[in-house]
């Protein structure tokens, strides 16, 4: 029995999942072969599509220069003044390039060219048409002066942002070389224009610095001014005090005042020496005294026999380490060499002491020194503190000159500096690479514009085929019938052009026979015994199924079988249109006890069957009813006594209930499947409605094959795959 089928969500996932599993080399193959020419087409379509753009566009022209962010001659201004430090890190180099974008440089080009006066460059699209409006702009008599101010500043502006929006400026690597671009439909405006920006941003520089040291100059000027008149103050009270009170002085200095000068630089020195010496001795003391191994020393590092006792220590221990860890620590061996580690930290303790000695002896002798230096100092300070008040006077004057001398030299030789470099026109950037006349547009790049619209072209084509195969829900190969049915595959019967009523008995080594003879071994072996009733089905009409059941049925009479062919379609009789188009009686008159069956029976002389004919001419609304009547199964009870097989053509299962109502007097069913046509959804739903027909289904057919595509659905493995190997044995011609 067919189990329930799967509701459309389900179905198309099962169908994902079986794609996604079996998606190997050749199913991309296939898939290939079956669309390529779509993928073709939109390639074709994709290149017209990129040469026509390539036709219509405006060819635009980029100019470039190069300019160097110039280290040296950063240093240079370095040493004239702290302003001109050098650029050396990333962030400077980057705002160098926001300089260069800026609206300073963008309107020293607009001036210089007069570029809000250029209409090509101002609108270039529409220059006749802005000429036009504006020879007839009436309100250029009308506006006032600041109004045409307003406007002239807003034309700079517009074209300045034209500019800015039409340059490029980028690092090249990591250097400090920036390279400028700019684009537009004139190469010589654009070489103009990208110089000009690279001059622009020089002369800024230029005009930047030199307003800089120009303010710098004019406030240091004054302060200068204010500082001489300080320092000539000072220097005259130092003068009139000397000179008032009487003060000897030698270079400058007070006699006594220079002897306790020296003698304080004297004793701060001993002081130093007393301090450095007191020091080592206390940081000797204190390694000693903490009985620490590992305190650094420089005269230890220094003694060749404290380093050998160290590195004694030192590997003693770690041999010690790796005994205890290995043998435990009270082993003999460890034992011993804690000895030895003992006896080697008591005489590197030895050796600082001797040197801690020696360090004791510095220190006494340094601090003996300072004693009497300092006694020295004392004397020395009892005889200029004579002087008293008077002498501590003339310091704090001696004092207050040398600083305003000193503000004043500075600043002097500060504001100097700042005047020669208003006149010190250099920068810290240069032009190395001065823009040419492009003579190839940036703008379109033909090659790669033409295979960007080529790979959109493919990726269109790629995706329409993908929709198209994801939309081709036709049973194409046996193995959808199996999956998705759940029945047997029996063949591919090709499409017939003429002679579809007998072409298995002209062509009998035809794929279509051998398809018909693989029929007659599923019906032969089902568990029927005696005579076989078999209705052939489809779900649609169209299908093909009248032509299968004619063709089965000569089939087997050929074979020498006693065959009927009945037409059960009584409402579109494709049979009886084929084998008795003249038929005035048939079936339905035999069912309804008008006519017998003796009587209304025709034998086809090329095969031997025997033929009963529907009604041509006339529709039959009972049909069901008849079918499924007890006159119905009469009939077939005495056929089965007389043939052996009893061929029915079913009208399609799909739209009418006939065969369903048919179905429990039939042994079997073969159903016919237009091949590329019918959706599986289609019959899926057909044959889960009709689970009668479904359990004595032997299989399905696929008609109407057209051969020569058969082979761009196979897969590996599949009958498909290899139909190129058997097709010999199969003769389509006479």
């Amino acid at each position: 029995m067919l189990s329930p089928f799967r509701n459309d969500a389900a179905e198309l996932g099962s169908e994902f999942r079986t794609r996604r599993d079996n998606f190997d080399v050749d199913a991309i193959l296939a898939i290939i072969r079956r669309r390529w020419t779509l993928v073709a087409v939109a390639l074709a379509a994709g290149l017209v599509v990129g040469a026509a753009f390539l036709l219509s566009a405006v060819p635009m022209y980029t100019a470039s220069a190069t300019l160097l962010i110039d280290k040296s001659n950063s240093g240079l201004l370095s040493q004239m003044s702290e302003t001109g430090a050098a650029v050396n890190d990333d962030a400077a180099v980057l705002s160098e390039v926001e300089v260069l974008r800026s609206d300073s440089v963008a309107l020293s080009v607009v001036d210089k060219f007069k570029l809000q006066d250029n209409a090509t460059f101002m609108s270039p699209s529409q220059s006749l048409r802005s000429s036009l409006a504006q020879l007839f702009d009436l309100r250029r008599f009308f506006s006032s002066s600041a109004e045409d101010q307003d406007s002239i500043d807003e034309a700079r502006e517009n074209a300045a942002a034209a500019v800015k929006s039409n340059m490029s400026v980028s690092r090249v690597g990591r250097t400090y070389v920036l390279n400028i671009e700019y684009t537009s439909r004139s190469p010589a405006l654009s070489a103009k224009i990208v110089n000009a920006i690279a001059e622009g941003y020089l002369l800024d520089k230029l005009n930047s610095k030199y307003d800089a040291t120009r303010r710098a100059s004019d406030w240091l000027e004054q302060r200068i001014d204010e500082l001489r008149q300080k320092a000539l103050e000072t220097d005259l009270a130092v003068q009139k005090f000397k000179s008032d009170n009487g003060l000897l002085a030698t270079s400058g200095q007070l006699i006594s005042d220079q002897q306790l000068s020296e003698l304080n630089r004297a004793l701060i020195d001993a002081q130093a020496e007393t301090a450095k010496a007191k020091a080592r001795y206390d940081r000797i003391k204190i390694i000693i005294d903490a009985h620490r191994t590992d305190a650094i020393v420089t005269d230890v590092l220094d003694s060749s026999i404290s380093n050998d006792l160290r590195m004694k220590y030192l590997e003693a221990s770690k041999t010690e380490a790796e005994i205890s860890a290995r043998l435990g620590p009270n082993h003999t061996q460890a034992v011993r060499l804690r000895g030895q580690m003992a006896e080697y930290e008591r005489m590197m303790f030895e050796e600082l002491g001797r040197i801690s000695e020696s360090y004791k002896s510095d220190y006494d002798v340094a601090l003996s020194k300072e004693k009497s230096l300092s006694d020295s100092v004392g004397q020395a300070s009892k005889v200029s503190a004579a002087a008293g008040e008077t002498q501590v006077q003339l310091r704090e004057l001696e004092r207050k000159a040398d600083t305003f001398r000193n503000l004043y030299q500075t600043f002097l030789a500060r504001y100097q500096e700042a005047t020669q470099q208003q006149s010190f026109p250099i920068t810290e950037a240069r032009i190395i690479e001065k823009a040419q006349n492009p003579t190839v547009p940036s703008y379109p790049q033909k090659p790669l514009t033409l295979a960007l619209f080529g790979i959109l072209g493919i990726a269109a084509g790629m995706s329409a085929s993908a929709f198209l195969e994801f939309q081709d829900k036709y049973f194409r190969t046996g193995d959808q019938v199996r999956n998705s049915l759940e029945i047997d595959f029996l063949g591919f019967m090709p499409a017939i052009k003429d002679g579809a009523a007998n072409h298995v008995m002209t062509h009998p080594m035809s794929m279509f026979a051998e398809t018909l003879r693989a029929s007659k071994i599923a019906i032969e072996s089902d568990e029927t015994s005696g005579c076989r009733v078999v209705g052939v089905v489809s779900a649609l009409p169209g299908e093909g199924k009248s032509t299968a059941a004619i063709n089965l049925a000569h089939l087997l009479a050929a074979e020498g079988s006693r065959t009927l062919l009945l037409d059960a379609d009584f409402r579109q009789p494709g049979t009886s249109k084929l084998l008795a188009p003249n038929a005035e009686s048939g079936l339905p008159q035999i069912l309804n006890g008008s006519a017998s069956a003796a009587n209304l029976l025709i034998r086809i002389e090329e095969s031997g069957v025997e033929f009963i004919p529907a009604l041509v001419n006339k529709r039959v609304s009972n049909s069901a009813q008849l079918l499924s009547s007890k006159a119905m199964a009469d009939f077939l009870a005495a056929a089965r006594t007389k043939f052996d097989y009893v061929i029915i053509d079913l009208p399609p299962a799909g739209p009418v209930i006939d065969a369903r109502a048919m179905a429990p007097l039939i042994d079997s069913f073969m159903l016919v499947i237009e091949w590329g046509k019918t959706s599986r959804k289609v019959v899926q739903a057909v044959l889960g409605s009709e689970p009668a027909i479904h359990s004595r289904m032997i299989g399905a057919v696929l008609n109407k094959v057209d051969t020569k595509k058969l082979k761009l659905y196979r897969s590996h493995g599949s009958v498909e795959y290899y139909h190129s190997k058997y097709s010999d044995y199969y003769l389509e011609d006479n």
